[in-house]
């Protein structure tokens, strides 16, 4: 399996792909071998940016346990 690159470098590749296939004088073989290598890249970078997501959606509790962002809003609402 291969390794993942970092997702600003998976981004740069994605763009260089998307403009060499957007110029369209790409052979088709090559072309469906870029869209492949696209594809996977932007699946890549999807993981990443929901992998994120859900990190920064979480604070830590006085307990020092994780606990969903809105969650901790709603109880301070209540609490107000």
């Amino acid at each position: 399996m291969e390794k993942e690159v970092n997702f600003d470098t998976a981004l740069k590749q994605l763009e260089e792909i998307v403009s060499k296939l957007e110029q369209g004088d790409v052979p088709l073989e090559e072309a469906l071998d870029q869209f492949q290598e696209g594809i996977k890249l932007s699946r890549q970078c999807k993981k990443t940016l929901l992998e994120a997501e859900e990190t920064m959606t979480k604070i830590m509790n006085e307990n020092g346990e994780e606990e969903p962002f809105e969650e901790d809003l709603n109880n301070q609402d209540k609490q107000e």
